[in-house]
């Protein structure tokens, strides 16, 4: 059981009087983050490789930051995980490496469900390369992907085939593992975003046996820098686009330039964080985890595991909250039964009220929400709202209470009794 006081007691930022249901667009961070990037600043700043102790603690900690990345994602060895800065730089980065092996004619499949940055970097390079794409759809009544109209795609033998671990907007959870194994049975690469699952539950880079994978540390309570794994073997063979002194090898080679080093020791200080909470809170899942798992990869798995039952309570308490409002259309799964396929992110809609106008009310209110289409756009346009302004998203994680959820129905239901 997680004692939320001492988890809010972890964030800085929980002490002013505000409700952060914000966190899809980026959480807040940990006190281990600040601690780790100010020491960064003021110990060990300096570039890369240099013969002296300041660049050489330097690397030392992007390293630890990079073998502690590879624990978290379970990633077979650290040359696996790029650090970048952020999701959307390393995914169109990758695009135009993974370009090198397409040909005009071959076919990417993307999905109406994800984020733009999973979209547009293929969508782009297939107008670069006159490529093929193929959009799969979902169904508008769950937020659920068409998993029918994936198999049909996947009989046009594509060559790539981007998707994502959890939807920004609805909330969803992919079957990922099946996607892959789909994917691959036809020869096709696979990239999963994983940015908005990251802080909700454990991956196993390994266990789904996805080529590509990318995620952010400012989503899962670190600083604004992207972290994207790949197969070993793939990152060495693939042409990088870079400068002629950089390394030959995977990861330096897809590293451009001088390196984030103070957001890297900010990851390092976020997977501290998430260590420490596998440490503390993860004994009562420690059986239900694979026994394979040891040491800090076991931490991580516990952590991530323990989090995901506590935030089932969380979707349970924010879907009841929302149907009561009159007027509300919610967008996504909420059949209790399922809530082992979303995350506590959920969309919706507020009879005669503007998404903008809901969130500035709430704003007035001190509970923080998103508005629009969160980068989502395939989602608002698939679903008919982004001409009329898009959703209202409350996305709390594992530090938000049952009581700010509560605080929110309240406002809510202020709010729609409004003239």
């Amino acid at each position: 059981m997680l004692n939320l006081a001492v988890i809010r007691s972890q964030f800085p930022a929980l002490e002013k009087p505000v409700v952060f249901l914000d966190n899809p667009g980026g959480t807040q961070v940990a006190r281990s983050v600040v601690e780790r990037m100010t020491r960064y600043l003021t110990e060990s700043n300096a570039n890369h490789g240099g013969e002296f102790e300041t660049s050489r603690i330097s690397d030392a900690i992007v390293d630890e930051a990079r073998q502690r990345m590879a624990d978290f994602l379970n990633a077979r060895r650290t040359e696996e995980i790029i650090f970048g800065p952020n999701m959307t730089s390393l995914t169109f980065q990758m695009s135009r490496a993974l370009g090198k092996q397409l040909r005009p004619g071959d076919t990417i499949v993307v999905t109406r469900l994800d984020h733009d940055a999973n979209i547009s970097p293929w969508v782009k390079l297939a107008e670069d390369l006159r490529l093929t794409i193929r959009w799969v759809d979902f169904h508008p009544e769950d937020g659920t992907l068409n998993l029918e109209d994936f198999e049909q795609a996947m009989r046009e033998r594509p060559r790539l085939v981007a998707f994502g671990y959890a939807s920004n907007a609805l909330g969803t959870v992919n079957p990922v593992a099946e996607l892959v194994a789909r994917a691959h049975r036809v020869g096709a690469l696979t990239y999963v975003d994983a940015v908005q699952y990251a802080p909700h539950g454990p991956i196993d880079v390994q266990t789904l046996d996805v080529d590509f994978l990318v995620c952010s540390a400012y989503k899962f309570f670190g600083p604004h820098v992207g972290v994207l794994y790949g197969k070993y073997e793939l990152l060495e063979s693939l042409p990088a686009y870079k400068v002629r002194p950089a390394p030959e090898e995977p990861p330096g080679k897809f590293e451009m330039g001088t390196g984030n080093f103070e957001g890297i020791a900010g990851v390092l200080g976020a997977l501290e964080y998430l260590e420490w909470m596998g440490k503390t809170f993860g004994g009562e899942v420690e059986e239900s985890l694979p026994s394979q798992f040891t040491g800090r990869r076991r931490y991580f798995k516990s952590a991530m595991a323990a989090i995901r039952a506590y935030e089932f309570s969380l979707s349970r308490t924010l879907l009841d909250v929302l149907e009561e409002i009159p007027g509300i259309a919610i967008y996504g799964i909420t059949d209790h039964r399922r809530l082992e396929e979303r995350v506590p992110t959920v969309s919706f809609t507020l009879n005669g009220k503007n998404p903008k106008e809901v969130a500035r009310m709430l704003d007035e209110r001190q509970i923080q929400v998103w508005n629009g289409n969160f980068y989502a756009l395939a989602v608002t346009q698939r679903l008919g709202l982004e001409e009329s302004g898009g959703l209202v998203r409350v996305g709390p994680v594992h530090y938000n209470t049952i009581e700010e959820l509560e605080r929110l129905g309240r406002a809510l239901w202020e709010i729609a009794r409004m003239q």
